[in-house]
């Protein structure tokens, strides 16, 4: 068995987070130091609460969860309730978390935890907005050079965007803090919409979740079912996108996905724009790469990868 890496999990659950968060938590190849939540698709007083669940529905209440950032650096919050649901992990029936929010502030312990640790000791996995990350390289700057790489979800360029012609979601909600994380020199590994939106939970897959016959099974065969409703109908395929534990997979496989090292910056300009992610596929700009940007998936090997996983929990 190799080392675990060491991984903090930023997020705003949502049901593939929650996903995303379970294939964590059953993979032994990761060591979760932690779980911050921001706002995002349902705000922080809900998004905190949501990873407590999913850490007692995984079996693992020992799991440290802080919440963070509270708002977007700039903007005004947009949340997805219409995607998601009230509570944000609508689908299943999932008790109130009994497992403690820790005291200390995600920001603060984003800081602390990379400054405590080697240089290249620490993956950040995003699967929300950036806020939190933003915060933290605000406050400490000293941690952008201590991190090993950021493995995100977020953006879009062939895909173009998901809540805006242009921009995905993520980036969307906090496009300042996602132009200071592509700025920070940080290594980025990008999962935009080009490659989620190929890892289709169609019904079969949805299925083989629910005949693992356990709570896990269960309770992700629901979320599955509630989430992918609204993006069938938008999209007109069978299943919807699962975003989020692509970021967790290419952890534990990256042989899944492919892509290119381009340069990758943020508009914040615009309205029309606001939180394009502009990808220098081509090369064309001369700017150094900042991002490797993911754009091919092997979905089925994707999704037996999250079916084996999920059931060992």
């Amino acid at each position: 068995m190799h080392e675990q890496r060491k991984i903090i999990i930023d997020t705003d659950p949502g049901q593939d987070d929650a996903v995303a968060i379970l294939l964590a938590l059953a993979s032994p190849e990761l060591e979760i130091l932690g779980i911050t939540a921001v706002a995002g698709n349902v705000p922080l007083a809900l998004t905190e609460k949501n990873a407590r669940k999913i850490c007692e529905l995984a079996g693992r209440p020992e799991t440290l969860v802080f919440a963070g950032a509270v708002r977007p650096l700039v903007r005004k919050l947009v949340t997805a309730e219409h995607v998601h649901g009230r509570t944000g992990l609508d689908g299943p029936v999932l008790h109130e978390p009994k497992m403690p929010l820790q005291e200390q502030h995600g920001v603060d312990f984003l800081v602390e935890t990379i400054m405590a640790h080697d240089a290249g000791e620490i993956t950040l996995c995003t699967l929300g907005p950036l806020t939190n990350v933003a915060l933290a390289l605000i406050r400490e700057p000293a941690i952008a050079a201590k991190t090993r790489e950021i493995v995100m979800m977020g953006g879009g360029f062939f895909e173009g965007g998901n809540v805006t012609p242009t921009a995905e979601f993520n980036i969307y909600v906090d496009p300042h803090a996602a132009d200071i994380v592509f700025r920070s020199g940080i290594p980025v590994i990008m999962m935009p919409l080009d490659v989620t939106h190929k890892a289709l939970t169609t019904a079969r897959r949805i299925e083989a979740f629910r005949t693992l016959g356990t709570q896990v099974g269960e309770a992700t065969a629901k979320l599955l079912d509630f989430f992918e409703r609204f993006d069938e109908e938008k999209y007109g395929t069978d299943g919807g996108p699962l975003h989020d534990p692509c970021v967790i997979a290419w952890l534990l496989k990256p042989e899944l996905f492919s892509g290119r090292h381009c340069h990758v910056a943020i508009e914040t300009g615009s309205e029309l724009t606001m939180g394009m992610t502009v990808v220098d596929w081509w090369r064309v700009t001369g700017h150094p790469p900042n991002a490797q940007v993911m754009r091919e998936i092997d979905s089925d090997g994707f999704f037996a990868l999250l079916t084996e996983r999920l059931a060992r929990l």
